[in-house]
């Protein structure tokens, strides 16, 4: 697609990767902001609407909004592995819903969700957090599958590592890490590569796409 021409919703939190994420991604697409809780179905379907009018049209969306919950298994609480789930997908799914409704009835649309290399492998203690990835990635092929005879595109964008509050919260409550902190903040990945990715997949012209993009860290150090 014509990159000038994307009306782009982003859905996003306010730390760690997404915050980043979506900063780099409005400036390179001009995107408003628009509070709403992606849990909350009237609230997305509030959102999505809002967003197609302050824009005059949608085109495309970028699923963003997620956290990670990380626990071993013998300690995994109940109500938090639930409230993983419904931000990571339930939250995905209704946004992707919405916005579907919109991109099947004008028989074009972009679809992108970010998930994470945790999507292709498993990691100790975070099995909550890798499961709800997994889940993404699947449900991106299924949904690909379902709206490509709408010129839907859907996509999904994998990091490895990235500079954010999540990593940073991981080497605070390890001592032994902190001394690779510095040598993070100069390989790890930034929210600039992941916006590139982006804009990279959409950019490409409509008769076709790249299904899934891995990106990772070429040194990450730890």
């Amino acid at each position: 697609m014509n990159i000038r021409n994307a009306k782009v919703l982003i859905t996003g939190g306010n730390s760690g990767r997404n915050e980043t994420t979506l900063q780099e991604t409005a400036k390179a697409l001009h995107v408003d902001y628009i509070k709403a809780d992606v849990t909350q179905e009237n609230q997305v379907q509030d959102m999505v609407q809002e967003a197609k009018n302050k824009m005059n049209g949608l085109n495309v969306l970028i699923n963003n909004a997620g956290y990670g919950y990380i626990s071993k298994l013998i300690d995994i609480e109940a109500d938090k592995f639930i409230d993983q789930f419904k931000t990571n997908i339930l939250g995905a799914t209704l946004c992707a819903k919405e916005s579907a409704k919109h991109f099947v009835a004008q028989e074009y649309g972009n679809i992108i969700n970010i998930g994470s290399t945790s999507s292709l492998k498993g990691s100790p203690t975070a099995s909550p957090y890798v499961a709800t990835k997994f889940a993404l990635r699947g449900m991106t092929e299924s949904w690909r599958n379902e709206l490509r005879p709408h010129n839907i595109r859907v996509m999904q964008v994998n990091p490895s590592e990235v500079m954010t509050s999540f990593s940073d919260n991981r080497i605070a409550n390890n001592s032994k890490a902190k001394q690779y902190t510095e040598a993070e903040q100069q390989t790890k990945l930034r929210g600039e590569e992941i916006a590139h990715t982006i804009s990279s997949l959409l950019e490409m012209d409509d008769r076709g796409f790249i299904t899934e993009a891995t990106v990772f860290a070429t040194n990450p150090k730890v």
